[in-house]
Order: C-alpha cells, then sequence, then structure tokens
C-alpha cells in the first residue's frame, strides 16, 4: 500500500503562492491553484531550473531560468524550450497538513 507523507502546512502555500518540497530526495513543487494543491517535479526539464524561483500565473509556473511553462495541474509542457513533462504527484489535504503520495 502507498502512503503519503506530510510535506507542508496549508497556510504556508496560500492561493496562487509555491513551496518546494522534499520527498525521499526528490525536489517537489507546492502549487495552490485557486485553494486546490498540486504537485510535480521541482527541476525543469530544459536544464534543472528550480521552478520554485519562478512564477505561477493561474495554473502555469514559469522557470526562471530559459522560461519554460508547465501546467501544475498536469505537469504538462505549455511553452519551450522545455520538450518533457513534469513528473506529477497526488496532493491531498488533511486538516491543515498538504500530504504527497510516495510512490
Amino acid at each position: 500500500m502507498e502512503e503519503s507523507v506530510k510535506v507542508a502546512e496549508t497556510a504556508e502555500v496560500p492561493p496562487g503562492k509555491m513551496k518546494k518540497v522534499k520527498v525521499d530526495g526528490k525536489e517537489i513543487l507546492i502549487a495552490n491553484v485557486e485553494g486546490k494543491y498540486y504537485a510535480m517535479g521541482n527541476k525543469c526539464t530544459h536544464r534543472g531550473g528550480d521552478l520554485s524561483k519562478g512564477s505561477l500565473s493561474g495554473k502555469v509556473v514559469k522557470c526562471s531560468r530559459h522560461s519554460a511553462k508547465f501546467d501544475v495541474t498536469t505537469g504538462e509542457v505549455v511553452a519551450g524550450p522545455a520538450k518533457k513533462s513534469e513528473p506529477t504527484f497526488e496532493a491531498k489535504v488533511e486538516g491543515k497538513n498538504i500530504l504527497i503520495k510516495k510512490s
């Protein structure tokens, strides 16, 4: 059975904001889009930029390095230069805790 791990509290990631967390040595980006939490890889698939240092507009995160854009709800590339999607993780809220399902 897959287990979930607490990565943050809801107050740490208000609507329209993001936070970088680590789970089993992997950097994961937590994003709050209109009160719903999403989780995907934090390293840009283009050149490894830290997506948490980029900007979030709606459900699209823009890498601060070369402006690649990803949909945080699906991990899909919205605009290059990145070509490979980000891995996504199941995020859920229990009380005030944000949990990520470990794979």
